[in-house]
């Protein structure tokens, strides 16, 4: 904020329109008495975490989302998931009725077809292998731009039902993609408000398989974030919500995500019955007949799953076997976190030498990669091997791995979980 102050004074400029109500809310003064525009279109909602109630509370609130992120609004990019929105958005869409269709005036002339839901699409996918290569930092405010500029005017605009639950749904799988990106970026509450209003667009665009995978994404952060409980009832929502529509690769993710959880409670039992289940449903999986944003949910997906489980659960031996099998060759940030994991159960294993032999390989795989969870698994990996003491393994490791960028962000960079 002080960063902000300076720069508006030394060029002489006026605050970003989000800023605006912080700064009179401080001074207990009007914006006109600092000369400023009340009319910023900015409310005090824009940091509540919260799922819309309305298709057009939806188009509103993720637009301004997006412009938010775009300025750099730093009181969202440092704000903190919430425990009460997983468990309000997780209710709130499974007794949601039939999706409605927006009454509302459109607010612009701009025409949409299935042409501009199409390119949206293509657009959404061309950053989703960049993220998937090189980290979700490397490209998502270009994300954030893209939806703010581009797609935030077609929400408004003319379009039949038709067209509009098209672009409802594929504007869902977009913001997705930025909550992921942002989870990635280690924003979690920005990346929550995200995954809430890519809930509420998938809700309105009468897709719930989209939607239950957007409750295994909260599932996944709740977990990272050390929620297990809300992780493990995220999962079991998303399951329980599209029952009628799922595809075995879905339910083998949302069995998945539900078995992470149960690991980091200690439920060995419950999470191995969840994993089992995991495998029986993505052995009756027909690729053809999945959604194709969910066909990366394969048999080495799920051994990586299985690979942190049982890390977490302390069967080292038995996440050796699964992460040895996680490798895709096709993900490199899913095979940077399997071969960490790796790294991790040989050290927990008692294997030092090994786990570093491992966790070199993670480095150069993951060179490329800007990723704050990465470096989190880094960190984590750091810190376990404080315990294998000052052997010559250890040693010639730290002196391999000094000037990897990725480690030296696991160093410097404080914990953002």
């Amino acid at each position: 904020m002080k960063r902000r102050i300076a720069s508006w004074e030394n060029d002489h400029s006026v605050p970003d329109e989000f800023y605006v109500p912080l700064i009179c809310e401080a001074l207990n003064v009007d914006p006109a008495e600092l000369g400023l525009s009340s009319a910023t279109g900015q409310d005090s909602g824009l940091l509540e975490t919260r799922y819309p109630p309305t298709p057009e509370e939806a188009f509103r609130a993720v637009g301004q989302l997006w412009r938010a992120d775009l300025h750099g609004f730093e009181p969202l990019l440092l704000s903190e998931a919430s425990q009460h929105a997983w468990s309000e958005a997780s209710l709130r869409w499974l007794v949601a009725p039939e999706p409605s269709f927006p009454s509302a005036p459109k607010t612009n002339g701009v025409c949409v077809g299935l042409t501009d839901v199409a390119m949206i699409k293509t657009t959404s996918d061309m950053f989703a292998q960049m993220d998937d290569r090189f980290g979700g930092e490397h490209a998502r405010q270009s994300v954030v731009q893209y939806l703010s500029r581009d797609v935030a005017p077609l929400l408004t605009g003319q379009y039949s039902e038709s067209v509009g639950r098209a672009l409802f749904s594929t504007v869902a799988e977009s913001t997705l993609l930025a909550g992921w990106m942002s989870y990635d970026a280690c924003h979690h509450g920005l990346a929550q408000r995200y995954f809430l209003q890519a809930l509420r667009l998938a809700q309105d665009g009468d897709d719930r398989r989209l939607a239950g995978s957007i409750l295994s994404a909260m599932s996944h952060q709740a977990t990272f974030l050390g929620n297990y409980t809300e992780g493990a009832t995220l999962a079991r929502a998303a399951r329980m919500g599209i029952s009628g529509v799922a595809t075995p690769t879905l339910m083998a993710q949302f069995h998945a995500m539900e078995a992470r959880a149960l690991a980091r409670t200690g439920d060995t039992r419950a999470c191995e019955m969840a994993l089992s289940e995991a495998t029986k449903a993505l052995e009756s999986s027909n690729r053809s007949d999945e959604p194709e944003w969910i066909t990366y949910f394969d048999e080495a997906e799920l051994a990586a799953e299985a690979a942190h489980c049982f890390r977490d659960v302390n069967a080292a031996r038995r996440a050796v076997a699964h992460a040895e099998n996680a490798m895709s060759g096709s993900h490199i940030r899913s095979d940077f976190f399997a071969t960490m994991v790796l790294a991790d159960a040989h050290l927990h294993a008692g294997d030092a030498e090994e786990a570093c032999r491992v966790a070199l390989d993670a480095l150069d795989l993951g060179e490329q990669l800007k990723s704050a969870r990465c470096v989190s698994y880094l960190r984590e990996f750091r810190n376990g091997l404080k315990t294998a003491g000052d052997t010559a393994a250890v040693r010639t490791f730290r002196e391999q791995v000094s000037e990897h960028r990725l480690w030296v962000a696991a160093e410097n960079r404080p914990e953002k979980r």
